[in-house]
């Protein structure tokens, strides 16, 4: 009689408290994909996405689902080939299928942990094409919800930092966004399984790893031991004023926003009485929409000048957009080739003229 493979055995370990913390959590995200559809894990191997392909491999068949894993090889470290056959083994093992093992090339824009985020990125949405699959699910815990909101805090960059991660952003899912990294760990540890360590969470060099080894300890330690839960609560207040704040923005567009011949126009009058949460976000709105630009902070308050600091300022000139207030209106069109090229040198052009 042939051996069986391991995924006609699957592994099922003994529930424990970590276990089901885990367990539930992922059950409200298969619940609410269509019945029968395919829920892929993103595996590495460490402790989190672990955890997540263990309940998961448990959960789906009780809920009608079905439940792989796509492990994606960086090739940043010289092992990284053996580290992703183990993963795809322990996927195998506990009865995902399919499990897909993907390599990718990293490039270099925006630093080291951008560029393997998109390259990461651009693998899982391949796989989800492949496959048909519902849903993606992603290993991010509470603390690294801290950890993005703590780093939005640092650098400034406003509430779409500070609201964190979403638990659901079209096909990608974070089941475990309410559970502690320490609980993940638990549960692998329970069910037997040896997690793999990146070698990155220990290079102080990035400033997320900063973060985690010392600053919210230290937080922990000489302020509050319930910071990180305080960290993840505001991420979730700051995210559904963001979402009522941007659903507002989206209305009062379609009443204010009028086509132009090379672009749109808002009225000034109705852009100065609004609050100014509500006309920054019309702003950059109008330009990533028409424009495909996402102005800064600093590019936004110059064009909002146009409006409440009005004294006959000449056209602004950001990226790829001009921006004028004529006839009570603020008009927006695509810039001339020459101050594009112009704009290529400088990073946060703005043409005050004033």
């Amino acid at each position: 009689m042939p051996p069986t493979s391991p995924s006609e055995h699957p592994r099922r370990p003994r529930l424990t408290p970590a276990l089901a913390d885990v367990r539930r959590a992922v059950r409200e995200h298969l619940d609410a994909l269509p019945e029968g559809s395919l829920a892929l894990v993103a595996l590495s191997g460490g402790a989190d996405s672990l955890a997540l392909a263990i309940a998961t491999a448990a959960e789906a068949p009780r809920a009608g689902r079905r439940a792989g894993a796509v492990i994606v090889d960086h090739g940043l470290q010289a092992d990284s080939a053996q580290v992703a056959e183990r993963a795809a083994a322990q996927a195998r093992a506990l009865g995902l299928d399919p499990v897909l093992v993907r390599c990718v090339v990293v490039g270099t824009s925006g630093g080291p942990e951008a560029a393997a985020r998109a390259a990461r990125s651009a693998a899982l949405d391949a796989a989800v094409a492949e496959t048909g699959a519902a849903a993606v699910l992603l290993g991010h815990t509470l603390d690294d919800q801290a950890e993005t909101v703590l780093l939005g805090l640092a650098r400034g960059s406003g509430t779409g930092s500070l609201q964190g991660m979403s638990a659901v952003r079209g096909a990608v899912r974070r089941p475990l966004l309410g559970v502690r990294r320490a609980t993940t760990a638990a549960a692998c540890a329970d069910a037997g399984l040896e997690t793999w360590h990146d070698p990155h969470n220990a290079e102080e060099r990035f400033a997320r790893v900063r973060v985690r080894r010392s600053i919210l300890p230290m937080l922990e330690r000489d302020l509050d031991a319930g910071v990180i839960e305080a960290l993840a609560r505001t991420a979730a207040i700051v995210r559904e004023d963001a979402e009522a704040l941007d659903a507002m923005v989206d209305e009062v567009a379609e009443e204010l926003v009028e086509l132009e011949e090379a672009g749109c126009s808002l009225p000034v009058a109705a852009l100065a009485a609004n609050p100014a949460a509500l006309r920054h976000r019309l702003i950059r709105l109008v330009a990533r929409v028409e424009f495909g630009a996402s102005l800064s902070r600093t590019q936004t308050l110059e064009v909002a000048r146009l409006v409440t600091d009005w004294h006959g300022q000449k056209p602004l000139h950001l990226p790829g957009i001009r921006v004028e207030r004529t006839a009570g209106r603020l008009v927006f069109t695509a810039a001339p080739a020459d101050s594009e090229a112009r704009d290529a040198d400088d990073p946060h052009p703005i043409e005050r003229g004033d």
